[in-house]
Formats: structure tokens, C-alpha cells, sequence
């Protein structure tokens, strides 16, 4: 799969989570946002040639941009990210909680999206 692939699959998840989200479908809104943000880092780890097919590679690949970047926003972002994917789950996170980390989300997807090179 593509950088630019794993880009636009991130844009997909995300208009879907909060589709979802509107819906009042918690659980399916959190999966997407938790994908939002897992095929951004796809996308930037496949760019940079790093690995990126388990959730442990996905994080280093965020401590890698970290490093790289100067932005230690980004682990406080992914780990939002993370948090909703506990959501879909365990469904322990109400509707403006859902909201707010989908926002968070979609500023990591943001920031990430401007690390790649085209």
C-alpha cells in the first residue's frame, strides 16, 4: 500500500467516525478515529521506510517522529487516538468525550498529513 493510500484512507476513516459520531454509533465513531490516526502514521512510516504492521511499530514510528519533529504533542495526540480504540471495546466513553477526541484526532492527522513530502 501507498503513502498516498494509507493519506487517503486516514481522510476516509475520519469523515466516517464522525458520520458515525452524528449517528450516535460511539463505538464504530472511535474505531474510525483510532484508524484515522492508525493510516496517518502508515502513511508517514511507509514514506520514511520504516516498519508499521503492529500496533508497537506504530508507536515507535510516532516516537520517531517525535524525535524528529520536536513535537511531543504528537504522543499525547496518538494516545487519544489509542483511547478511543479502547472505546470501541469497552464503550466507556460518552458522546462529548467521543467528540473532543475526535477533534484531537483529527489535529494529529493534521500535523502528520504535514510531514509527508507530497
Amino acid at each position: 500500500v501507498s503513502r498516498l493510500a494509507y493519506r487517503d484512507q486516514s481522510r476516509v476513516f475520519l469523515d466516517q467516525a464522525n458520520e458515525e459520531l452524528a449517528r450516535g454509533d460511539l463505538r464504530q465513531a472511535s474505531e474510525k478515529g483510532w484508524g484515522a490516526a492508525a493510516q496517518m502514521i502508515k502513511a508517514v512510516a511507509s514514506e520514511k521506510g520504516w516498519d508499521h504492521n503492529g500496533h508497537w511499530q506504530l508507536h515507535r514510528a510516532v516516537d520517531s517522529l517525535v524525535e524528529e519533529t520536536g513535537d511531543s504533542e504528537l504522543r499525547t495526540l496518538f494516545a487519544v487516538a489509542n483511547q478511543l480504540h479502547i472505546n470501541f471495546y469497552e464503550g466507556w466513553l460518552g458522546p462529548p468525550a467521543v467528540n473532543q477526541h475526535l477533534g484531537e484526532v483529527s489535529r494529529f492527522v493534521d500535523k502528520l498529513e504535514a510531514v509527508l513530502t507530497g
